[in-house]
């Protein structure tokens, strides 16, 4: 299990991929330092 990310700790590079198909990187495809991600698992 991964280490719980907590205030000042810089979030890992990671990619991700949309529901339409397209490739997120995260974070190089933010545009600003302040950003909110959520992730939504879908229905049951």
């Amino acid at each position: 299990m991964t280490k719980m990310l907590t205030s000042g700790d810089q979030f890992p590079d990671i990619t991700l991929t949309s529901t339409e198909g397209d490739s997120i990187a995260l974070p190089g495809s933010l545009d600003t330092p302040y950003t909110i991600v959520l992730f939504y698992r879908g229905h049951w």
